[in-house]
């Protein structure tokens, strides 16, 4: 009969394996996600139509993730994590090869849904996975890790493709990710486990002595009902609302006219700065789940401080427009950790609050409120800015981007607000 030791080396092998595996899937996520930015202009051509209905085409992903984020979690929680991840990823595969082959914009926009649909429900089974395979005072850590890694898929995305659309075109280079996806969902079937018990060890939760197992089973009508009803449910949900309707908003729409026009900036001076929001995330997010499991030891403390920390950072792009080049790369860093990195812990957070059977469905229903934040904030700030005639020509301009950001500091005041109201989830110290 194989010893203690044994079995911890090899669930300890398993899981990292297990991890690599949902990883790579993960990067692949956030490499779809962003694929078309390179090639946007090539596609303008290719199809002869207009930026507009580019633009579109980049935006049905979006549509698609945030509607799939509910199912996603119930499939999670019914069919199993494992089977939703390779068979989502395998659509997403399917509608890259797609979107390579199309020999219209018609059959390009179905290529792009079914990519935005697969891509949708990678994220929540990971984490119910994750939630199985790594201990309660781990699992904040190894979900920033995995943010960390969407962070690398965001550069791949822009640098890599880049590379391989100058070399090898547009559609070759789309056809090639999706036969490296198809190898991942492969990776996933054949690695990936929903728990240790699937692979034949102990389960974690009886070996660390945390709450017990998941308990009885839960229908998926009570899951949503239990979601709904817990109060502590609802300053997470609204905490993500304000604080990913300021990033999409502003960081991933108007922070590029923004320092192009009020600092003058050239567009390679722009993106070298908003690659801060890339390293944001990479740094940030592995250092905020170590802080959340290991020195601070609570899931509510780091929401308070990055709360705040955001407060600060946008007070001083309000209060001041003639920063030096070094201090905006430092700004827009603390940016990205303060709005980006911290939704590891968003996601620890929700899925402590409820029991393991519902991970799926809680997870997500608290994932539809950064889309809806996103869907919301990115018109309304063009709202704001189109209010001051001069925008177009920068006449005015730093006078439409300060109402902006004096609504951005109210927003990130209403984070701070739902913060301190959220419960402490961090399991007690054993």
């Amino acid at each position: 009969m194989p010893s203690s030791k044994q079995y911890n080396v090899n669930a300890d092998t398993c899981r990292w394996a297990i991890f690599a595996a949902l990883a790579a899937a993960y990067f692949l996520v956030y490499f779809h996600r962003l694929s078309l930015s390179v090639v946007a202009d090539t596609l303008v051509e290719e199809f002869a139509t207009s930026a507009g209905v580019i633009g579109l085409l980049g935006s049905v992903y979006f549509y698609c993730y945030a509607v799939m984020q509910l199912p996603a979690g119930l499939l999670a929680d019914s069919v199993g994590p494992r089977k939703t991840v390779a068979f989502s990823l395998m659509i997403a595969a399917l509608g890259s090869v797609l979107f390579g082959f199309s020999p219209n914009l018609e059959t390009a926009f179905i290529g792009r849904i079914l990519v935005g649909f697969g891509a949708a429900m990678v994220f929540i089974p990971t984490m119910k996975i994750l939630s199985q395979w790594f201990r309660p005072r781990e699992f904040a850590f190894m979900a920033g890790i995995l943010n960390a890694v969407g962070g690398v898929g965001v550069m791949a995305a822009t640098w890599v493709l880049a590379v391989m659309t100058m070399h090898l075109g547009w559609r070759v280079s789309f056809e090639i990710i999706g036969g490296v996806t198809l190898v991942v969902v492969l990776a996933n079937w054949l690695i990936v486990r929903d728990r240790p018990e699937s692979a034949g060890l102990p389960p974690l939760i009886a070996e660390t002595g945390a709450a017990a197992a998941a308990g009885p089973k839960i229908s998926l009508i009570q899951g949503v009902r239990q979601v709904l009803s817990n109060r502590y449910f609802w300053p997470v949900a609204l905490w993500f609302f304000f604080d990913c309707g300021i990033f999409f908003g502003f960081g991933a729409l108007w922070s590029g006219p923004y320092l192009m026009q009020v600092y003058g900036f050239s567009r390679e001076e722009t993106g070298a700065l908003l690659s801060m929001i890339a390293w944001g995330m990479i740094i940030g997010s592995p250092l905020l789940g170590a802080a959340s499991d290991k020195w601070l030891k609570s899931r509510k403390k780091p929401f308070i401080l990055c709360a705040a920390g955001l407060m600060v950072v946008l007070l001083a792009l309000y209060l001041h427009s003639g920063f030096s080049k070094p201090a905006l790369y430092l700004i827009f860093f603390m940016f990205s950790v303060c709005s980006s990195a911290i939704v590891v812990i968003g996601f620890t957070i929700t899925k402590e609050l409820f029991p393991v059977a519902i991970a799926g469905t809680s997870v997500g229903m608290v994932n539809l409120f950064p889309f809806l934040g996103g869907a919301v904030y990115m018109p309304l700030l063009g709202r704001i800015l189109d209010a001051y005639a001069g925008m177009k020509t920068g006449a005015d301009a730093m006078e439409g981007y300060s109402t902006m950001l004096m609504f951005l500091l109210v927003s990130a005041g209403a984070a701070l607000v739902c913060a301190l109201f959220m419960k402490e989830t961090m399991p007690p110290d054993k």
